[in-house]
């Protein structure tokens, strides 16, 4: 086989790790951010609460503003402990970055790899990997849901371009 065919053939398993990922930490982002919303808005409809009965009057003696005051601080204390959203953000951001590689590779492989010597597509390759490594390296693990989400959602063909299921029809527009 030769090497420019090698090359774009690496580029392809780095365009589609890539896509797998972006994907999956889009999920995983999602569900964080529903974890943040759900928690954080529960904390502040009970706060509130919390301190509406605290003001009005009952015969309980503030037993129901003292279980709600509770019930707040221990939703605020999940919510500072786990951090829904801090983890929503970064997963987020691998995605996006994820995204970004996997756009970069298929443009080396479709349309820039052909005018490259066999030494500059493979140095293109590389950095291309590099970062791929990079990126594996530093975002934040995918959980095993997200992941199978994400290669479901791929199987039933979310990710393809439209473009790239039609025939050439340039020449009838």
């Amino acid at each position: 086989m030769a090497v420019k065919d090698q090359v774009a053939k690496e580029a392809k398993r780095v365009e589609e790790d890539a896509l797998y990922s972006a994907k999956s930490h889009f999920y995983a982002s999602e569900r964080w951010g529903n974890v943040h919303f759900w928690l954080g808005g529960s904390a502040a409809v009970i706060a509130a609460v919390a301190g509406v009965s605290a003001l009005a009057t009952f015969n309980c003696h503030g037993i129901v503003a003292g279980i709600l005051s509770m019930g707040t601080a221990v939703l605020t204390a999940v919510l500072t402990f786990i951090n829904p959203n801090e983890r929503a953000s970064a997963h987020q951001t691998a995605g996006n970055e994820y995204s970004v590689l996997k756009n970069d590779t298929r443009v080396f492989r479709c349309i820039q790899l052909n005018g490259l010597d066999e030494q500059a597509a493979t140095g293109e390759l590389k950095k291309l990997n590099d970062r791929r490594n990079k990126l594996n390296s530093e975002s934040p693990k995918i959980p095993s849901w997200a992941f199978n989400m994400a290669r479901k959602g791929i199987e039933e063909g979310q990710a393809d371009y439209k473009v790239d299921g039609q025939e050439d029809n340039s020449e009838n527009p």
